[in-house]
């Protein structure tokens, strides 16, 4: 019997993740759930966030996935252990910010966006610790940004106030895109930045997938 992937973000940011896995796997069967309802997850609480992800998960469950992809920062941080948990007959794929990637790679000054509660969490502790040894790094909480891309907003006002500020832009040679909703934004955060390569999550994602199938 085929193995069925179901994949879940805050709405539509997730579908980038979905999209780097059909890519690795044209034929695997994959039910998706963009979760527009509480977007953003990133001002929800963590109880708050458990109940809403358990919910998708038991969607899933119905649905006859065995493998789980939380194609959201925030949710990972905040829920996967939780999930793992209530549902040990499951497996679980997260999402984490490239950071190591990016570390791999040499660069060394590069900055990191990503909604406020992931930016804090302890996942992001501890690639930071277990990663950066004499990089610059800038950690940008970036709020309501997420909200502007599920509604297909204007988005540009909003990156004004974001990255403007940050000095010395040319000098940041990676920008890690730590929510699945920036992906959309590539372009945009690249004229900011142009001497720098963005870099998401979604093909270690997919990857992962695949070796654990």
């Amino acid at each position: 019997m085929q193995k069925i992937i179901g994949v879940f973000d805050s709405g539509v940011g997730g579908k980038t993740t979905l999209a780097e896995i059909q890519k690795v796997l044209p034929d695997a069967k994959t039910v998706y759930f963009g979760d527009s309802k509480n977007c953003p997850y990133g001002e929800k609480s963590q109880n708050e966030l458990i109940k809403i992800t358990s919910e998708i998960v038991e969607r899933f469950t119905r649905a006859g996935a065995t493998m789980v992809v939380i194609a959201c920062n925030t949710a990972t941080t905040q829920c996967i252990k939780t999930l793992r948990e209530k549902f040990p007959g499951l497996t679980f794929v997260g999402t984490e910010p490239a950071l190591k990637i990016a570390c791999d790679r040499g660069y060394q000054n590069i900055l990191l966006m990503a909604t406020p509660v992931t930016i804090r969490s302890q996942q992001v502790a501890r690639l930071v610790e277990k990663n950066v040894t004499n990089q610059g790094l800038t950690l940008l909480p970036c709020a309501g940004l997420a909200e502007l891309v599920e509604a297909a907003a204007p988005v540009e006002a909003k990156l004004e106030e974001l990255l403007s500020p940050i000095p010395n832009r040319d000098k940041i040679d990676a920008v890690v895109l730590g929510c699945t909703h920036y992906v959309y934004l590539k372009p945009q955060i690249q004229s900011y930045f142009p001497n720098a390569e963005l870099i998401d999550g979604n093909s270690g994602v997919a990857k992962r997938v695949a070796s654990l199938l």
